[in-house]
């Protein structure tokens, strides 16, 4: 009867011990394995976020890792790319990638690699060519002429605009009179300080010129090339003219792309200050060259004395006008020239166009002894 009673009043949790004492059993815990639950599914929580953000995240740089860098080919439909004068391998496979023509620029580098007489071939112009190729038949594509729309007619750097009108002529059809007569138009948009002269204005490189354009279209786009060349050097409309005629004779002395900044300092030294030689006058030959219109190395008595308006030998400072039509190396050594004390410069190898510089007469002297050394080696070159 007791052992009922004490059940029944106290339940199966409490009991009297055997003094009559009451005896409380432990009761387990749960509260604390509820939480331990709980944070160990936060952190799976954590993990599988981690997880999907690595996926997320690294999953693009591993597809970029791992995909091909070629298309199979043939590739399909049609579209344009342009090949300009001295482009080197790489800024030609950047444009095939723009115009996804290959998939990568290490495809078709590769493929020059593997050609390089192929690579070698290419020629300025504007090419046909097929979405999606391989990039080796891409590089075959650049070298056929069939696949050029339209052949780009190149001017060189150095060129008088007597010169270049024979050059647009025929790749125009137009007559030379067209250019000649164009030169003088205002239409060309040739800057106020030029006073008309287009000379130095004819800026060099491969021009694709629209179908049944004008000769002076064709100068006006020239001529807008170099003014825009010569700001982004740094002319002002001040100082553009001045420039320019720098920059021409620069590009009429200078054979290296090294020299140009030297070549631009002398003259700037030269004329820093006036009185006899070698201040005041430049006493350059490409000048009495173009003025008398005669393409050589060295000039004549007769013609060192002539006294027409580019002759730097009779007059002081800078020739009337440019004697060549520069290019952008010779523009940018113009605006910044080299620092040195250098009044001398003398190419003492016409073929490499290896030049020295000198401070003094003497100096000078000695180079020049070995420039005529070599003529008397090499007849008929100087």
């Amino acid at each position: 009867m007791s052992s009922h009673l004490e059940e029944s009043i106290f339940g199966d949790a409490d009991r009297l011990d055997s003094h009559g004492r009451f005896q409380r059993r432990r009761r387990p815990r749960r509260g604390p394995r509820w939480r331990g639950l709980l944070a160990l599914l936060v952190a799976l929580g954590f993990v599988a976020g981690a997880a999907y953000g690595s996926v997320r995240f690294v999953r693009p740089v591993y597809d970029r890792i791992t995909a091909p860098k070629d298309y199979p080919g043939p590739g399909t439909g049609v579209v344009t790319v342009t090949v300009h004068a001295g482009d080197a391998g790489a800024t030609i496979a950047a444009a095939l990638v723009r115009a996804d023509v290959v998939r990568t620029a290490g495809a078709f580098t590769d493929a020059e690699a593997a050609d390089p007489k192929a690579a070698q071939s290419i020629q300025p112009g504007v090419y046909r060519l097929r979405l999606k190729m391989k990039a080796g038949e891409a590089l075959l594509a650049l070298t056929d002429p069939k696949n050029r729309t339209v052949a780009g007619v190149t001017v060189r750097e150095g060129l008088w605009a007597s010169e270049i009108y024979p050059i647009l002529a025929k790749a125009s059809g137009l007559p030379v009179a067209d250019y000649l007569k164009a030169a003088k138009s205002p239409d060309v948009g040739l800057p106020a300080s030029a006073k008309g002269n287009i000379e130095g204005y004819l800026f060099p490189d491969t021009y694709q010129f629209p179908k049944k354009s004008t000769a002076a279209q064709q100068l006006a786009i020239m001529v807008k090339a170099a003014v825009t060349h010569l700001r982004k050097a740094g002319a002002t409309d001040a100082n553009m003219e001045r420039t320019l005629i720098i920059a021409s004779i620069v590009e009429a002395e200078a054979r290296r792309d090294g020299d140009r900044p030297k070549v631009a300092r002398v003259i700037l030294n030269r004329l820093s200050k006036s009185g006899p030689p070698p201040y005041g006058y430049l006493q350059l030959d490409s000048t009495v060259s173009y003025g008398v219109k005669k393409r050589a190395i060295t000039t004549t008595d007769r013609e060192r004395g002539d006294t027409n308006p580019w002759n730097t030998y009779v007059r002081p400072g800078l020739p009337a006008g440019p004697i060549s039509n520069p290019g952008e190396k010779s523009i940018d050594a113009a605006l910044h020239p080299a620092a040195g004390p250098w009044l001398f410069f003398v190419a003492v190898n016409p073929v490499t166009g290896e030049t020295k510089f000198a401070v003094t007469q003497a100096e000078h002297d000695a180079y020049v002894q070995q420039f005529q050394s070599w003529c008397q080696a090499h007849k008929g070159k100087c």
